[in-house]
């Protein structure tokens, strides 16, 4: 019998995040001085006190399997969390568990409640995998295609405009990865009323909730009215804590749902890793300064970005709400699309950006650069694009 994989991978498609990783590694091997704007991870150390608590635990044997639904203290912590910081009751007991990473958690929530067949509706510009989440587990994933000239806002309108009886479930991420747009108010209520008409499971996507400008507050779906019972949150420590290489996250979500998410977790993974979990635990319940410092320190990058990008020719940019992106507009550039915009940068100017492209219907003529490295490499970034950009002109 030929060796052939499943026919639903047909349909599925490398990760384009990855695939820039991969080209930029091979330049790096051809001793090309590389800028790598692509990528999605913090430049700074998790914090001490969290390190601290989880080399602990490895040095006094806690390396042995936790309950599946995670750590009892790390439930309530959650659990608290959830209550005062979004103003969710989640039950620590019943309604959190405890996963290897966020990423896990929402492959784990579409797995929940989508079957074959049924259709998530993914406001687009949006991370590239949750689309192929939904494909992996033969789920049809529907695009809905935010406007950039609107400030990518979700609108009722847009969304009845893909609504259909086959869907099943609602996927929102605020901040937004690549725009960097949070959610307003009016947007929540929107997305709230929706969800209520048309019986349709919320899954929202909140990882990157504790890096956010200009004062801004974060809404979480699950604390809108009608929304509790229908609403898987996922979070995680990655971005806020920057702790990317832990994979530590989290679902909440209502009872019964849970109790089934509990099964994925069960017959997957079994369980997050101990000494891991106890490193989160430190990090909810001990000091926030780390994370309040991060914050400013990514407000003065998003800054100096945001007015760099405006400052080249036929490029825009406006500031984001939350994350460590700019997604900047290209469209005054000449280039047929984002995608060649992204290749021919690397190519002439050594600096990698991800194309808009990569983030589904509505990217397009966009391109997202990740301001989590230090000023000194963004100035540089800068510089580079500005000499490339004037020498094409």
């Amino acid at each position: 019998m030929t060796a052939r994989a499943a026919a639903r991978f047909h349909a599925v498609e490398e990760s384009a995040t990855y695939a820039v990783f991969d080209m930029v590694a091979r330049m790096r091997a051809q001793g090309l001085e590389v800028v790598d704007l692509g990528g999605g991870e913090p430049d700074f150390d998790t914090a001490g006190h969290v390190v601290d608590e989880a080399v602990g635990a490895l040095r006094d044997g806690f390396t042995h399997y936790t309950p599946s639904r995670g750590l009892p203290a790390l439930l309530r912590a959650v659990s608290a969390k959830l209550a005062e910081d979004n103003g969710v009751v989640a039950d620590a007991a019943t309604d959190i568990v405890v996963t290897p990473s966020a990423k896990h958690a929402l492959f784990a929530a579409l797995v929940t409640v989508l079957d074959p067949g049924d259709e998530l509706l993914v406001p687009t510009p949006s991370w590239v995998s949750y689309t192929e989440m939904a494909r992996l587990i033969g789920a049809r994933p529907v695009q809905v295609a935010l406007d950039g000239a609107d400030g990518f806002r979700i609108t009722a309108e847009l969304l009845e405009r893909h609504v259909s009886p086959r869907t099943k479930a609602l996927l929102v991420n605020s901040p937004n990865n690549p725009t960097g747009r949070s959610l307003t108010a009016e947007e929540a209520a929107v997305i709230a009323r929706f969800a209520q008409e048309h019986d349709v499971l919320l899954i929202s996507d909140e990882i990157y909730e504790k890096i956010l400008y200009d004062g801004r507050a974060h809404l979480s779906l699950a604390a809108q009215p009608g929304c509790a019972d229908r609403t898987i949150t996922v979070n995680g420590f990655s971005k806020g804590y920057a702790m990317t290489g832990w994979r530590l996250g989290y679902a909440a979500g209502p009872t019964d749902l849970m109790a089934q998410l509990l099964k994925v977790q069960q017959h997957t993974v079994g369980c997050t890793a101990s000494f891991v979990q106890r490193g989160g635990i430190a990090a909810l319940t001990g000091s926030q300064e780390p994370v309040e410092w991060m914050g400013a320190q990514y407000a003065a990058r998003r800054d100096l970005v945001v007015q760099g990008l405006n400052s080249l020719p036929g490029v825009s940019c406006s500031p984001p709400d939350g994350a460590f992106y700019a997604f900047a507009d290209i469209r005054g550039t000449g280039f047929a699309d984002s995608a060649s915009f992204a290749q021919w940068l690397l190519r002439e100017a050594a600096v990698a950006v991800m194309p808009g492209s990569a983030f589904g219907a509505g990217g397009e003529g966009f391109v997202r650069l990740s301001f989590a490295t230090s000023p000194q490499v963004l100035r540089t970034a800068l510089d580079r694009m500005a000499r490339a950009l004037a020498a094409r002109s």
